[in-house]
């Protein structure tokens, strides 16, 4: 139970907040926290990494979006250690948020009264883990959308608070929805913070048993596998683009080398050459497991991205020599 003395204090000035996130993603959500009559008091990120070709030190975007807000930036590298904890306690924070940040020990989720709440970037109980945006476009989901939840022991199992759904287009990729994910979670955030404010908030348990999983992507996973229908490796180049990356190892007369594939179009043309390169005045094509894929972003190594129309300007007369594998 919450004192009833802090319980008014928390509806009378506001909640004191602790904000958990790295990447641009969780940027918004921040941004939109600090427009309401709450006090993001600190911010928890990722420490400093070496970035780029001078391999300087670069900042999260969330750090710098704390520190041009004047906001106190903690960086732990080790979220159990006893300056880190004691920072935190400093802060007295009655609630925290996470928003695209790495698994939180429960010392830490389980300090602020209010408990701690984290966006996800799915339908849960569907796509648990690190990547749902991306699982979801590869296994070829025509919705998805975002939900708020309280943490608990296991990662992504606490009891939901609210959730929002939003469309997949057939031709859309992991960018487009990340970006419409992301104002959609800062959106479902400033929501959900006014519920647990007010006193109004209704959590509802997640089943046990869950059949899609967003695991994080390693790079053995970005490999296309031409033997599939065309559907599914149209929708598993959408869902690696544009990180990390869909690929793959073109045999030439050099060998085998990794080439991107960004993105495709969907044809009625029958293939009967899985990974078999073939033009058609403009065009570029390559065949699946039972319709030819149009190419229309591709990268070979060493190169930027090129148009079908880049491409067979210094390709075409290499192109029918070309296999994937």
């Amino acid at each position: 139970m919450i004192h009833i003395a802090k319980y008014l204090r928390v509806r009378m000035e506001g909640l004191r907040i602790v904000f958990f996130g790295t990447p641009d993603f969780a940027v918004a959500s921040l941004d939109a926290l600090l427009g309401t009559t709450h006090e993001v008091v600190a911010v928890v990120t990722a420490p400093d990494k070496p970035s780029g070709r001078g391999q300087q030190e670069r900042a999260s975007p969330v750090k710098e979006c704390a520190l041009q807000h004047g906001i106190q930036v903690l960086q732990p590298t080790n979220l159990k250690s006893e300056d880190f904890m004691e920072a935190l306690q400093k802060c007295h924070a009655d609630i925290q948020v996470v928003v695209a940040f790495r698994m939180l020990p429960e010392v830490v989720w389980d300090m602020p009264v209010l408990g701690t709440y984290n966006v996800h970037g799915s339908l849960l109980p569907d796509y648990r883990g690190a990547a749902p945006i991306n699982w979801a476009i590869i296994n070829g989901e025509r919705e998805t959308g975002v939900t708020s939840f309280k943490l608990q022991h296991e990662i992504d199992t606490g009891n939901l608070l609210l959730q929002q759904s939003t469309p997949i287009g057939p031709n859309e990729n992991a960018g487009d929805v990340y970006m419409r994910l992301m104002d959609l979670g800062a959106k479902l955030l400033v929501e959900s913070i006014e519920l647990i404010a007010s006193g109004t908030a209704k959590l509802t348990p997640q089943p046990d048993q869950v059949s899609k999983h967003a695991p994080k992507i390693q790079k053995e996973d970005c490999k296309i596998n031409w033997n599939l229908p065309a559907q599914q490796v149209h929708d598993f180049i959408r869902g690696m683009n544009p990180f990390p990356g869909a690929f793959t190892l073109v045999k030439n007369e050099d060998g085998l080398e990794p080439w991107k594939i960004g993105q495709t179009k969907m044809t009625s043309l029958f293939s009967n050459a899985p990974g078999q390169f073939r033009t058609e005045g403009s065009q570029l094509f390559i065949g699946t497991g039972d319709k030819e894929l149009e190419i229309l972003l591709i990268q070979p190594p060493g190169k930027k991205k090129l148009s079908a129309v880049e491409f067979l300007n210094g390709y075409r007369g290499t192109v029918s020599s070309l296999l994937c594998q």
